[in-house]
Parts: structure tokens; sequence; C-alpha cells
């Protein structure tokens, strides 16, 4: 897959679909315009792939195929930007250990049903969300995980339902499909996934075929971060992944400058970089930058946009109030 810079939006949570989790002309707009942004590649907001799941609230859902024709214009509009999109296949919750073997199977085959209906969809691949503590990163928890069955024990176990994921995903989509995943590098709670954890899924993860892993952790967005004063936040454990494994690794988390951002890049073997509250509070930010004005990101990591109508930025809203 040719990206046109190593930029992606990292998956962002957008609250804007109604209750049917169907895709509409907002959302298809919003698309459209952070493509315009001059972003290489756009990961999606959290898209729920099972029927079953914990009530998604205003969240985009994927578990049959009405879904596909919203996500086709979807797509449509992004690909127009020479701009490449993945869609974040995801389960919000569920329960972990109370659930037989065969609804574990049949979890799995969902997420391979989705990777097959977002390339029928027109995506040029799919995200496999094991980060945040959404469900599937509680299932390879060792904190929530106590499953006596093929899915739960070492942290071996506790990662086969990633790797039976990402085989269902290959044995449903083409050989140029790409399936890349989103992980905890921490849990951040005693006794659960740490670095040595973390390391040895990405490695299985990786001899198993995975197309790029994006480092993430558990908890919200961490506040208060200023240009070249404590950017990057998961850079150590990102930076040891990739002198770990031989496929892309891609960074996520309080990146806000040009210099930090290329320091990484002539640094370290980390090959991509990941940016949300930035790009909410400037979906244009990759052309300003293009332009030549290469001043940092003004987001300042507030967190009001989780507060926001839609998940916008409050200081873009005082600016619309004004205007209007």
């Amino acid at each position: 897959m040719r990206l046109k810079n190593r930029v992606f939006r990292s998956a962002t949570w957008l609250a804007m679909t109604d209750e049917s989790g169907l895709v509409n002309n907002e959302l298809v707009n919003y698309y459209d315009q952070l493509a315009a942004g001059g972003v290489g590649t756009i990961i999606t907001g959290i898209t729920s792939v099972y029927e079953r799941d914990a009530e998604v609230g205003e969240g985009a859902k994927f578990y049959d195929d009405r879904f596909i024709a919203g996500h086709r214009l979807l797509t449509d509009a992004v690909h127009r930007h020479d701009c490449r999109i993945f869609l974040q296949t995801a389960m919000i919750d569920y329960p972990v250990d109370a659930i037989p073997t065969e609804e574990v199977e049949r979890i799995i085959a969902a997420f391979g049903d989705a990777a097959h209906r977002a390339e029928q969809a027109g995506y040029d691949g799919v995200q496999i969300h094991a980060a945040h503590f959404f469900y599937l990163s509680k299932f390879v928890s060792p904190l929530l995980n106590h499953r006596t069955d093929r899915f739960g024990g070492s942290v071996e176990r506790r990662a086969q339902i990633l790797l039976d994921i990402l085989r269902d995903m290959r044995s449903k989509t083409s050989g140029t499909f790409s399936v890349i995943i989103k992980m905890n590098c921490s849990d951040r709670y005693p006794g659960g996934v740490g670095l040595e954890d973390f390391l040895t899924t990405a490695r299985l993860l990786a001899d198993a075929g995975i197309d790029a892993i994006e480092v993430s952790a558990n908890g919200t967005s961490v506040a208060g971060i200023r240009a070249g004063v404590n950017e990057a936040s998961f850079l150590p454990a990102a930076r040891v992944l990739a002198e770990t494994v031989s496929v892309p690794v891609i960074l996520v988390g309080g990146l806000r400058s040009m210099d930090t951002m290329n320091g990484i890049l002539n640094t370290t073997k980390i090959e991509y970089l990941s940016l949300s509250r930035p790009l909410i509070r400037e979906p244009q930010l990759l052309q300003r930058w293009l332009s030549g004005d290469t001043t940092p990101a003004r987001c300042v990591s507030c967190n009001a946009c989780y507060q926001t109508p839609q998940h916008q930025c409050i200081f873009n809203l005082r600016k619309k109030i004004v205007n209007d």
C-alpha cells in the first residue's frame, strides 16, 4: 500500500451516528474534510462488529450487510483526496470469563465478517482495536481474563483471540487487504499487561502476519501535552517494539511538533506517527505544515473535546459562536 506521508489520523470516536449506527451524510462530510487536510491515512472511529456488544451510544456499527452502503460513501469521499482509510473493528464491552468457548469463536468470526464487509465497502484495511480497556484489551489482560480454556492462562493463550481474529480476517479478505492492530503497551494497573507481555503478544502477531502495530496504552488521553516538553507518551515502548519486530510500528500519543516527529523518524526504527486531538483542533494541520507554517499543533490537550457534541474542539466551537 502506497501512502503519501507517514502521518495517520488515529481512531477518534466522533459520536455522529444515530442509535442505528448507520453512516450518515454528516459523518461522510467530516471524513471528506479530514482527508482534504493532508493526512496520509485515516483510521475510523471505533466500530462495533458484534450485535450483542454493549451499547455504543452514537457510535458506528458494522455487524451485518446493511451497513456497507453508507461506508462505501465514506471511503469514496476519502479516496478522492489520495488518502487511505482503515475501519477500526472493535467490541466495546462484553463478559470475558462468563461466556463459553463457542461464543468466543462466534466473536472471532464476527471480526472476520466485518473485515470482509470492510473490503466490500472500499476500505484499504482494518484495524483490530485491542487497546484502552475496550473488550479485546480486557481479554488479553491477566487482571480480567481468568479463563481455563485455550483462551486463558499464559500470555500466549490470552493472545490467542487476537491471533484467531487475524487468521479469520485473512481467510475472508483478499491478499492486498491490510490488517493492523492497536495495542496497549501497558494496562497501567499493577498485575496487568506490562512491557514484557506486550512484546510477547506483538511478536506472536508479527509472526502471524499482522501488517502494522499501533502502540497505545490504557486510559484516557494525557492532558497538558506541550510541544518540545512532554510529547510522545509511548515512545519508550514503541522504540523497543520497533527494535523487536520486523513489521511497521505506528506511534500515537501526545505528538505535537514537526521537530519531535521528525526526530523520532530519524533516530528510531518507528515508521509512522499517529495523531488524534491535534486533528480535532486543526483538520487542516498537515496542509498548514506543508505550506511552510511549521509551528506546532494548536491543540493544548485540555480534553474538553470529550465533553462537547460530536467531540468537537471547544476552541473551534467558541470561534463558531462568535462568528455566528
